[in-house]
C-alpha cells in the first residue's frame, strides 16, 4: 500500500486517538487518592494494569511524599508483551484470551499479599480489558480446565463481552465483587481502563470489587443459548445458586469507594474529533458503543459511507465517519483474522472501490483478535489490487482470513502492544 494524504491522514488520526485513551492518574489532580497512615497496596490486572501501575506511581510521586510513597507496593498481572517497569509495582505477565498456569500464580501472588493487610492500610485496584483471564481464579468446584474450555468456547460463540462476563463471573471466587473477601478492613478504591459498551463498571474485567446485577439462572441462560458446554457438576452449582456473585446493599461494599474510569472509547473518539477539526475534516461520531458480528456491522457502515458520499458536496471539505465498541466474530474456528480486519474487509467488499472512501479499524490495545496486528487500512485502490493477485473478498470473508487479504496489500497496521484498552476504534473517511 502506498501512503498518501489520506492514509498518512488516518495514521495519525489513530495515534492520537490512541495516546488520548492510555490511563491518566496526574490527570486526576486533587483527585487522586490520599495516602493513609499504613501501606497502600495496588493490585490490579488487565491488559493496560501494567501502564496504569506506572502512571499511578508517576502521580504518587507527583502528589506525596517521599516518605508516603515508600509506603506504596503491589502487583499487578497484565498480557505477555505488555509489560511496563515501575519502581514499586511488581508488573508479570499472563496469557490472554485463555488463562495458564502464570495466571494462577499471579493470582495466588495478590491473595499472599492482600494477607497482610493492616486496618490502616489502604488497596487501590487497577482493572481493565483482559483482566477477567489474567486473574482467574475459580470457584469451588470448577477447575482451571473447567474455565479454559468454557472460556474458549465463549469467544468462538459471538457472544458479546457483556454476556461472557456475566458467565465468568459466577465461575471466579475473585469476580463480581469476590475480591473484597481478602482485602480485611482496608479502604479499596477501583480505578479502570473500560473495554465495554457502556463502560458499566461490573462488567469491566468482570468486577472484581463492584456488585453484580446478574445472577446464576442469568449465566446458565448464555450457557444455554450460546450451546456452551459445562460439567454436569457446574450446572448443578448454577441452579441451585451456589455459584452466586454479591450483590449491591451487601455491607462488604461499605468501605469502598464509587470506581472512577480513567479512559473510556469516548475518550478515543473525542481526540479523533478534535484532531480533525484541526486537520479541516469534518467529523461525525456514529456512536462509542456498536456491537454485533463484524462483517454485518462492515456491510452496514459501508451503506452508510456511501450515502453519505452522495453527500459530501453539501459540506466544506471532507467527512470523518467515527466509531466504537466491540463487534463479534462467530464461528471463526480457522482462518487468520480479528474483528478488525474481518469488518474491514466486509466494508471494503460492500464500498467496492467507490472513489474517495477510505477507512482504518484496529483494536486499541494493538492486537486484533489473536493476531500480532492491531488491524487494517483499506484504500479504494485495493479492490483493483485484489482482483490482479486473484483475491475475492467474498471467499477470503467466508473464511475468516480477512489479516491475509490486508497483509498481502501491506495494509496491516502493526502497532504493538498499546498498553492500553478501550475497545475498537473504526474511522471512514469520505474525501
Amino acid at each position: 500500500m502506498t501512503e498518501d494524504k489520506n492514509t498518512s491522514f488516518l495514521s495519525n488520526l489513530l495515534n492520537v486517538s490512541i495516546e488520548a485513551a492510555k490511563p491518566n492518574f496526574v490527570a486526576l489532580n486533587e483527585n487522586f487518592p490520599k495516602s493513609v497512615k499504613g501501606r497502600t497496596i495496588v493490585i490490579g490486572a488487565g491488559k493496560a494494569s501494567g501502564l496504569m501501575a506506572k502512571s499511578f506511581e508517576d502521580a504518587a510521586n507527583l502528589y506525596w511524599s517521599a516518605e508516603e510513597f515508600s509506603r506504596v507496593e503491589g502487583r499487578v498481572i497484565t498480557r505477555y508483551g505488555h509489560a511496563i517497569s515501575c519502581e514499586r509495582i511488581k508488573v508479570t505477565e499472563a496469557a490472554h484470551p485463555v488463562p495458564d498456569d502464570m495466571g494462577e500464580v499471579g493470582v495466588q501472588q495478590i491473595l499472599d499479599l492482600l494477607k497482610t493487610l493492616k486496618s490502616d492500610d489502604q488497596v487501590i485496584c487497577l482493572f481493565s480489558g483482559g483482566g477477567s483471564a489474567l486473574m482467574a481464579l475459580p470457584a469451588d468446584g470448577v477447575t482451571m480446565e473447567d474455565k479454559k474450555s468454557i472460556n474458549k468456547q465463549l469467544l468462538a460463540s459471538g457472544a458479546t463481552i457483556h454476556e461472557m462476563n456475566c458467565v465468568r463471573r459466577h465461575l471466579s471466587k475473585i469476580k463480581g465483587g469476590g475480591l473484597l473477601r481478602y482485602c480485611g478492613d482496608a479502604k479499596v478504591s477501583t480505578y479502570l481502563v473500560s473495554d465495554v459498551t457502556g463502560d458499566d463498571p461490573s462488567v469491566i474485567a468482570s468486577g472484581p470489587t463492584l456488585p453484580d446485577s446478574t445472577t446464576c439462572k442469568d449465566a446458565l441462560e448464555v450457557i444455554d443459548r450460546f450451546k456452551i458446554e459445562i460439567s454436569g457438576k457446574i450446572r448443578q452449582k448454577l441452579l441451585n445458586g451456589e455459584l452466586e456473585t454479591l450483590k449491591s446493599g451487601n455491607p462488604i461494599f461499605d468501605r469502598t469507594s464509587e470506581p472512577v474510569i480513567l479512559a473510556s472509547s469516548g475518550d478515543m473518539l473525542k481526540a479523533a474529533e478534535w484532531y480533525s477539526r484541526l486537520k479541516g475534516v469534518n467529523p461525525i461520531i456514529l456512536s462509542s458503543s456498536i456491537e454485533g458480528e463484524a462483517k454485518e456491522v462492515g456491510a452496514s457502515m459501508a451503506k452508510i459511507a456511501l450515502e453519505m458520499a452522495k453527500m459530501r458536496n453539501d459540506h466544506a471539505g471532507p467527512l470523518l465517519l467515527l466509531s466504537g465498541g466491540e463487534t463479534t466474530v462467530s464461528g471463526a474456528n480457522s482462518g487468520r483474522g480479528g474483528r478488525n480486519t474481518e469488518f474491514l474487509l466486509s466494508f471494503a467488499n460492500a464500498v467496492d472501490g467507490e472513489p474517495g472512501v477510505y477507512a482504518i479499524a484496529v483494536d486499541s490495545d494493538g492486537i486484533d483478535g489473536s493476531e500480532e496486528t492491531a488491524g487494517g487500512i483499506y484504500t479504494p485502490e485495493m479492490i483493483s489490487e485484489a482482483k490482479t493477485l486473484n483475491l475475492s473478498l467474498s471467499n477470503i470473508l467466508k473464511s475468516h482470513n480477512s489479516a491475509v487479504f490486508f497483509e498481502k496489500l501491506g495494509a496491516l497496521i502493526k502497532s504493538g502492544p498499546t498498553r492500553t484498552n478501550v475497545n475498537d476504534f473504526r474511522a471512514i473517511l469520505l474525501t
